[in-house]
């Protein structure tokens, strides 16, 4: 049986990174979310959020909108089907590590 500090280290690293674990989790309790709001929500700097925006893209994991409103450049970020099912067993292995961690510690204080 592994230990909750070896679980950590086999999470998804592209998910657990936490600017996209961040976006990823605001996008999915939203339809979309423009650039603005997401970097409001995240706290990333313009070129960091774009930066993340394109690896979660790239992974299929997020769709990206651009378009022009009122002459202005407009991006637009959605979370994919497969982004979602990411994103959900991410927290649950996160979870389920943190009540593995609480037994774990219970066994330690015992010896």
């Amino acid at each position: 049986m592994s230990t909750p500090f070896e679980e950590l280290a086999n999470l998804d690293k592209l998910i657990h990174e936490p600017a996209r674990l961040a976006i990823l989790t605001a996008l999915s309790a939203c339809e979309s979310a423009d650039f603005t709001a997401l970097r409001r929500l995240t706290g990333l700097s313009d070129g960091n959020l774009s930066v993340q925006l394109t690896k979660l893209e790239e992974a299929g994991l997020v769709n990206i909108q651009k378009q022009f409103v009122a002459k202005k450049p407009s991006t637009r970020a959605k979370i994919t089907k497969k982004g979602n099912e990411a994103i959900q067993r991410h927290w649950e292995k996160l979870n389920s590590i943190k009540q593995n961690a609480d037994a774990w510690e219970d066994n330690l204080s015992e010896e």
